[in-house]
């Protein structure tokens, strides 16, 4: 089997010729179908159960989640570039996996209170933190470098077709046999990472550089710092991960409140969004020009289909103008960190991303609390808005700097200087 790769273009499964991306991809795929079920539950959970429809303990449950990945960011980035990858991956996964199965127990026991959400929550979100900058820098390690941004998107379709599946079948499972399930079903899911990277070959990963120096934390921000097209888009996705991202709050605030619908369509809302995700994820997949003006260019776009979101009169309206909000905002995402991934030396990448990660997810600490008072205060659909505002303003002010620097292009990555890769052949 072989897949060819083109200079600018490469073919749109094309990671997939290779055996350990595949089995990581397969394995993943199946852990985010439970993912996304768990988010569904434990909203419900939360609003539905535990309180009466509080925006506000749903969105300290959610700031909980990934409260961990901005405080020990630095840290886990530097466990990433200083341990195998692989093993690293394999102890987050034992370790969500653990937590998963407490919460269910809990559950499925009738002994649950809410502030053993929040302990658990926040114990998913240690593993969590250092999860992902581990897992962003693993993939290059699997593919050939001019295949780089084809995984970026190929992973991200991934957790987006999950997304499809899993609030559907979570919604469903919690109408027919109760929360409790819904959440053991995700803690199982788990062992499907955990068995791919256990069968991975890995005498054909290629790691990164280890290390092992003094100051590797404080040579991870000096870096960033001294790339300001990086901190641009650090900028834009810090304001788009904390205010514009918050769908696992607004949805579930949506339905509960303002549409008064059951579990069933709570969890269909997740999974048309995730329609447009994938779409984006599959045009991420085959994208190798990426350019600031694409980033900021769907940003604007987000913001507009979000004010328009918050505004929705019915049900069905909402949801059919979640896939281009889902479409626009993984535009963003992928394009982001696809580009910050190929401008960044693979020494570095794993403290690079993890700052990412920090700055993408670590603001939703503060935005999730923030805009369940603001639901609590001035109802569900300022949630809504408010990210559209905040967006906005990102783009605005993004569009402005890039104006006085006259630097609209992604600056030339060492991808670009590198022989091109004609064919790539799987082993045998």
């Amino acid at each position: 089997m072989s897949t060819a790769v083109a200079t600018e273009r490469v073919a749109m499964f094309a990671s997939f010729g290779v055996r350990n991306y595949r089995l990581f991809w397969s394995g993943g795929f199946v852990s985010n179908i439970g993912t996304w079920m768990a988010r569904v539950a434990q909203d419900w959970l939360v609003l539905t159960i535990l309180t009466d429809n509080s925006a506000l303990a749903l969105g300290i449950v959610t700031g909980l989640q990934f409260l961990p990945t901005a405080l020990l960011a630095p840290w886990a980035g530097t466990v990433a570039d200083r341990f195998d990858k692989r093993k690293v991956l394999l102890a987050t996964q034992v370790a969500m996996m653990v937590t998963g199965l407490v919460l269910a127990g809990l559950v499925l026991a009738g002994s649950v209170t809410l502030w053993q959400v929040y302990l658990l929550a926040t114990l998913q979100g240690v593993a969590a933190a250092f999860d992902g900058p581990a897992r962003q820098a693993f993939a290059p390690e699997m593919v050939p470098r001019g295949m780089i941004a084809n995984s970026v998107g190929l992973n991200t379709t991934s957790f987006h077709a999950a997304r499809l599946i899993g609030p559907a079948v979570a919604g469903l499972t919690i109408a027919w046999w109760g929360v409790g399930f819904a959440l053991l079903l995700n803690a199982l899911s788990f062992a499907a990472v955990i068995g791919a990277l256990l069968l991975m070959r890995t005498a054909e990963l290629t790691p990164a550089p280890v290390t092992r120096a003094r100051g590797a934390i404080r040579d991870g921000v000096r870096y960033v710092r001294e790339r300001p097209e990086i901190m641009v888009v650090m900028f834009v996705v810090f304001m788009l991960g904390t205010f514009g991202l918050n769908f696992q709050l607004t949805n579930s605030l949506m339905a509960t409140a303002v549409f008064e619908v059951g579990p069933e369509e709570f969890g269909l809302m997740g999974s048309i969004m995730a329609i447009g995700s994938l779409t984006a994820g599959l045009l991420a997949a085959r994208r190798t020009n990426l350019r600031l003006r694409l980033i900021l260019g769907a940003l604007a776009g987000f913001t507009v289909v979000t004010a328009v979101l918050a505004l929705a009169p019915t049900y069905q309206w909402y949801v059919v103008l979640l896939m281009p909000t889902g479409l626009l905002a993984l535009t963003v995402m992928t394009t982001a960190n696809a580009s910050v991934q190929l401008a960044t030396e693979p020494e570095m990448r794993g403290r690079v991303m993890a700052l990412y990660g920090a700055i993408f997810l670590g603001g939703t600490p503060i935005g999730s609390p923030l805009l369940g008072w603001v639901g609590d205060a001035w109802g569900p659909r300022w949630t809504i808005a408010i990210g559209s505002i905040a967006c906005g303003l990102a783009v605005l002010l993004a569009g402005l700097y890039l104006l006085r620097r006259n630097n609209w292009e992604w600056p030339r990555n060492r991808a670009d200087e590198e022989p091109e890769l004609e064919l790539v052949e799987e082993p045998r």
